[in-house]
């Protein structure tokens, strides 16, 4: 038998058994269904967020971002992760085209879903011009394109710390019925 480095290698590798593909969503809630073909090809040609070239944030800027009308206390308790989680979504070392198809069809299912806070984890770089930092830069433009989100910010260091974002959806319709229900009944 001729030991070369293929055969050698083969030897060491026979007992390991290979990883399960990672999702790169995780749902803490059960997910509805997923999207038919139909419907993610139209999702595709729906795909408002922008593909221009963007001037590239600096690491030393924290991201973070309150849309009008929404309290500073609502970003102050995002920011200090109080907020239960719903769902997360992972963009490390995807090409950003895919890292803007993924949030879009994230953000979809998130209203759908009625989701309130998601977790974005889009990396960290060691410089401006780093792969995951053109990310984050475009993830400030692209959140703030959507009108369900009211506020997002750099996450916890156990969720990720400046390699991820904290984002706060507004309520649905539907929730608001839910709640005014509820609270109807105790008045009673």
């Amino acid at each position: 038998m001729i030991l070369d480095d293929k055969n050698l290698f083969l030897d060491a590798m026979e007992d390991v058994t290979p990883l399960k593909d990672c999702a790169n969503i995780h749902w803490l809630k059960s997910p509805t269904p997923k999207l038919t073909r139909a419907q993610h090809e139209q999702a595709l040609v729906d795909n408002f967020l922008t593909r221009d070239f963007i001037d590239v944030i600096p690491l030393d800027i924290p991201l973070e971002y309150k849309a009008e009308g929404i309290q500073q206390g609502v970003l102050d308790k995002l920011r200090l992760g109080k907020y239960q989680l719903d769902a997360s979504l992972n963009l490390r070392r995807q090409p950003v085209e895919s890292c803007r198809q993924a949030l879009f069809n994230f953000m979809i299912q998130a209203r759908k879903d009625n989701l309130r806070n998601l977790l974005i984890i889009h990396g960290k770089g060691r410089d401006d011009e780093s792969h995951a930092n053109v990310v984050r830069s475009y993830l400030a433009c692209w959140l703030q394109q959507f009108d369900e989100v009211q506020t997002y910010c750099a996450a916890q260091p156990h969720h990720g710390g400046s390699g991820a974002l904290y984002v706060g959806l507004r309520k649905s319709e539907q929730a608001r019925l839910d709640n005014r229900e509820r609270h109807a009944k105790r008045s009673r």
